[in-house]
């Protein structure tokens, strides 16, 4: 008889196996040369890097089994996202993964092998997590326009939301126009505008995939956090002044014990939520959950990597020294997904609910 014991501890090894396989693709040490590589190019990711999360299995953690996927819980998920966003990993897991959960048969197995890169199409305005209805979806048609796509100039097809419904478009169809803008980090966003481009049918709800979505960038943020305040410690282990060590003069110390207490804060709301969205429940204490992570996650990440940048003192302000790829990294994600803002606001609408009822 399995026992919720036999549970927790399976659950624990699945969450540090996960985190060893990462070192695949994050070297132990924080070396950040292969992103250093990538900044600025096109498509700003390894498609050969993704090819090897796909045969790990990356994008299909949160896919059932029976679908071809692994079917594990979200503390699996974020655990993988936090390891993935320490070493600033480019490849688009997060969007891929949100698609993974909603396609099925063909474009599912393209997608779980690395065949093809597909990533969602949602978003029609700046600062929101509710999917964008305003492109239209008739005889097999798509017209409309959706923005801010990760990696969008790497991808093979997209999942788009309309009015009538959940549409697979491919990259390379007739009615198909992608604009990319560089990111801070050295990515790139896309503006997708579908004129007329032929479509297929995909059924499902994006509503708890987008949820997944959020809290495994909020996990990514703290994976952000944990590698810039490493690096820091570092530095302040190193660098010396007046004949000693400057993590040795108590004013830095008590700088560094405040961010060392908001990545602590963090992974609470982070692993709360986890188990929150993995137990089940009503969605919108699943939102509260997801939305309380979120916005401590966006608004510890930039106030720990900005911070980080000044305990480096003038080093810190150079882009040739890897900080400054952390708050670069930070100024992107804080905002995917719905800012810190939004998701205050969002908490206190669920939770005033709740308290009314």
């Amino acid at each position: 008889m399995t026992t919720a014991d036999d549970i927790l501890r399976e659950r624990a090894e699945s969450i540090r196996m996960l985190r060893e396989s990462a070192a695949a693709i994050v070297p132990p040490g924080g070396d950040l040369k292969r992103i250093r590589a990538l900044r600025f190019g096109s498509p700003a990711y390894d498609r050969v890097v993704w090819r090897q999360m796909c045969e790990m299995g990356w994008p299909g953690l949160r896919v059932p089994e029976d679908a071809g996927g692994a079917g594990l819980g979200m503390g699996e998920y974020c655990a993988l996202a936090e390891e993935l966003g320490a070493g600033l990993a480019p490849e688009p897991l997060v969007a891929s993964a949100l698609a993974a959960r909603l396609l099925r048969g063909a474009p599912l197995a393209a997608l779980l092998s690395g065949e093809a890169v597909i990533i969602p199409a949602w978003q029609e305005r700046a600062d929101t997590v509710e999917p964008g209805l305003d492109a239209t979806f008739r005889d097999g048609r798509v017209s409309g326009q959706k923005v801010f796509l990760p990696v969008a100039a790497g991808v093979d097809a997209f999942l788009v939301t309309t009015a009538a419904g959940l549409a697979l478009v491919q990259a390379d169809a007739p009615g198909v126009r992608l604009e990319a803008v560089q990111t801070q980090d050295g990515g790139a966003f896309g503006t997708l505008t579908l004129t007329e481009a032929s479509a297929e049918p995909v059924e499902g709800d994006p509503a708890d995939a987008i949820e997944e979505a959020i809290l495994a960038t909020a996990a990514a943020l703290l994976g952000i956090m944990e590698g810039s305040f490493a690096l820091t410690l570092d530095y302040l282990r190193t660098r010396k002044q007046f004949g000693r060590p400057i993590g040795s003069f108590q004013a830095l110390q008590h700088r560094a014990a405040d961010l060392k207490l908001q990545i602590g804060l963090t992974r609470a709301s982070v692993e709360s939520a986890a188990a929150t969205l993995d137990a089940g429940g009503a969605l919108p204490h699943r939102q509260a959950a997801v939305s309380r992570a979120k916005a401590r996650a966006s608004e510890a990440a930039m106030l720990v990597t900005r911070q980080a940048i000044q305990l480096h003192g003038g080093i810190g302000y150079t882009d040739e020294y890897d900080a400054g790829l952390f708050l670069r990294k930070t100024m992107v994600l804080a905002n995917c997904f719905g800012s810190a803002q939004l998701h205050r606001n969002r908490y206190a609408s669920l939770t005033k609910d709740r308290e009314d009822d």
